[in-house]
């Protein structure tokens, strides 16, 4: 699994050199649906990411964020060439590349790289997690009271939007605060190192979490959809916390009002 991870880190510090490089040079600007867009940048980094990928491994496979699902492999790379896309196209520096691999559908190897603060957040399935070399552990905040959270809006489905405001009305007078950055796979290495004691958010794609879950998991973290079952990929909504957060917010969420 570390041949795996050379590689994906090898692809993620490429893909970040190449957008910090063309971040002034950003031709197109495309809408996939409402507030959702792509730039020529997240195109070609996405390629990029592919290519290097695929110089070692030509027999795996791919889903990307922009370029979708190519090839049949027991190993498939999740790619989001720039989360935090919209940051990107105004210049906030709040976005990262994800890159995730699995084996059977289980995630081996994540990297999450912020190019802008030059942060590598790495993990390998079973032998933990570290931010630039150094292990990273979740935060050891108990409950919600001290706790700072982070969440996403769910912008790509106004139909949940209703369910995102319950929740939200529910845990905001319980913990300390609730930020809102705009990149779910810096939020979910943030909770992994402890910046962010949790995360939760609805609408997220396997891109958006593949890489930042196995961070949260390697690093002492528990993961789960929005009601406490392991399928977040299929309902498309996350909750991420260390466990004792992670307890605390379940039981906020679903407590009677």
């Amino acid at each position: 699994m570390q041949a795996l991870l050379t590689i994906a880190v090898r692809a993620a510090r490429k893909a970040g050199d190449f957008i910090i490089r063309e971040a002034n040079h950003i031709s197109s600007i495309e809408s996939k649906s409402q507030n959702d867009y792509v730039t020529n940048v997240d195109q070609a980094a996405e390629q990029l990411i592919i290519e290097t990928i695929r110089h070692s491994y030509p027999e795996h496979s791919f889903l990307g964020e922009e370029s979708g699902n190519s090839g049949e492999s027991d190993y498939q790379w999740v790619i989001d060439p720039i989360d935090g896309t919209t940051n990107f196209i105004r210049k906030i520096p709040h976005w990262a590349i994800s890159i995730a691999c699995k084996h059977k559908g289980r995630t081996q190897v994540g990297v999450v790289y912020d190019p802008s603060k030059q942060e590598l957040f790495t993990a390998v399935q079973g032998r933990g997690a570290q931010l630039d070399n150094k292990k990273m552990r979740v935060s050891h905040t108990k409950g919600l009271e001290h706790s700072l959270l982070a969440t996403g809006f769910p912008f790509r489905s106004e139909q949940k939007l209703a369910d995102y405001l319950a929740v939200f009305s529910k845990l905001y007078p319980h913990c300390s605060d609730m930020r809102r950055a705009g990149s779910a796979a810096l939020d979910l290495a943030y909770v992994a190192t402890g910046r962010f004691d949790g995360f939760w958010e609805f609408g997220l794609s396997p891109w958006d979490t593949a890489a930042g879950v196995l961070l949260v998991q390697e690093s002492g973290g528990m993961v789960s959809d929005i009601d406490g079952n392991p399928n977040y990929e299929d309902k498309g909504s996350i909750i991420a916390a260390n466990p004792q957060a992670f307890k605390a917010m379940l039981k906020v969420i679903h407590q009677k009002d």
